[in-house]
C-alpha cells in the first residue's frame, strides 16, 4: 500500500494539482492531508474541494483550518500577512466547507497502520508549537505511539529518529539530515526526490515540508510518499507554475509578501 502524505497546502491550486498529477503516476489512491489546506494563496475552496474529493484515509486540523473555521478574527500570534489571509480566506468560504473544517481533529492514527498524523506536536497540537531540534522532538516521542509520525506546520522537511532501547549510547534521538536534501543542492526547474528507508525497531517522526508554501529556500512543492510493502518514505519535491500563483495571489490583493515569498521558498 502507497500512502500520499500531504501538509500545508495553503489554498496554492497550482503546487496541489502539479502534486496529485505526480499521485496519480504513482497510480496512489490513499491520501493523508497534515492541514493547513488553506491561507496565504488565492484558491481555498477549489484546493479544499479538491482534498474533500480525494479518498482521505486521515486528516487533521492546522491553525490556519482552525481560524478560517472560527469567529476569532483577533488571531493572537498570527503575523499580519497571515491575518489578512485568513479574513480574505473566510470570505471564499462556504459555512458548510467552514464547518468541515472545524470538525478536522488535532490528531489522528491511522486505522489499521503504524501512522499517526498531527499538524503541529503530538504533546500538545491545539497550541501550534514547532519542532526544529531533538529537544523538542523527544516531547513529541513521549506521545508517539506508531512507528511513524508524520507532521507539518514549520514548512520545513525534517526528520528525527527515535532508536531502540539497546542502541541509546548518548543519543537516542537524532535528526536523519539526508531529508532535507543538500544545502544549496536543489534545482528549482527539475523535480527530485529523498528515499528514507524505515529501519525495525526505529521510531521516526516525519515533517513532509509544505505543497504550496516551502520555506526551506525550496520553492519546489514538496509532499512524501509512504510504501507499506517496500518499508520506505519517499519525499518528493516538484516544480510548478509559481507565476501563475503569484498572479492570482496579486489579483485578489492579498499581501505581496505572500506572492514574493513563492519564488525563493522563504
Amino acid at each position: 500500500m502507497k500512502y500520499a502524505v500531504l501538509s500545508d497546502i495553503h489554498a496554492n491550486l497550482e503546487a496541489l494539482e502539479t502534486v496529485l498529477q505526480k499521485c496519480a503516476e504513482l497510480q496512489i489512491t490513499e491520501f493523508i492531508s497534515l492541514g493547513d489546506i488553506v491561507g496565504y494563496n488565492a484558491n481555498p475552496k477549489e484546493c479544499l474541494d479538491r482534498i474533500r474529493s480525494l479518498h482521505m484515509v486521515a486528516s487533521v486540523k492546522g491553525n490556519h483550518d482552525e481560524y478560517v473555521s472560527n469567529n476569532d478574527e483577533v488571531m493572537e500570534g498570527f503575523n499580519p500577512h497571515a491575518r489578512a489571509s485568513v479574513l480574505w480566506t473566510k470570505t471564499q468560504l462556504s459555512a458548510e466547507d467552514r464547518a468541515w473544517l472545524a470538525a478536522l481533529p488535532m490528531r489522528q492514527t491511522v486505522r489499521g497502520t503504524n501512522i499517526t498524523v498531527v499538524h503541529a506536536t503530538l504533546d500538545s497540537p491545539d497550541t501550534w508549537g514547532y519542532i526544529f531540534d531533538a529537544h523538542h522532538a523527544a516531547d513529541n516521542f513521549a506521545y508517539q505511539f506508531t512507528q511513524l509520525c508524520f507532521c507539518g506546520h514549520s514548512h520545513t522537511p525534517l526528520v528525527f529518529c527515535k532508536k531502540p532501547v539497546s542502541l541509546h549510547a548518548e543519543n537516542p534521538i537524532e535528526e536523519i539530515p539526508d531529508w532535507a536534501g543538500e544545502p544549496g543542492s536543489a534545482v528549482p526547474g527539475e523535480p527530485s526526490e529523498i528515499r528514507l528507508e524505515i529501519q525495525p525497531g526505529f521510531r521516526y517522526l516525519i515533517n513532509v515540508g509544505s505543497v504550496g508554501q516551502p520555506r526551506n529556500r525550496d520553492p519546489r512543492a514538496s509532499f512524501a510518499v509512504y510504501d507499506t510493502d517496500e518499508k520506505c518514505v519517499t519525499r518528493y519535491c516538484l516544480p510548478y507554475d509559481i507565476a501563475q500563483t503569484q498572479s492570482k495571489i496579486r489579483t485578489v490583493k492579498l499581501p505581496e509578501r505572500n506572492a514574493a515569498r513563492l519564488a525563493i521558498g522563504s
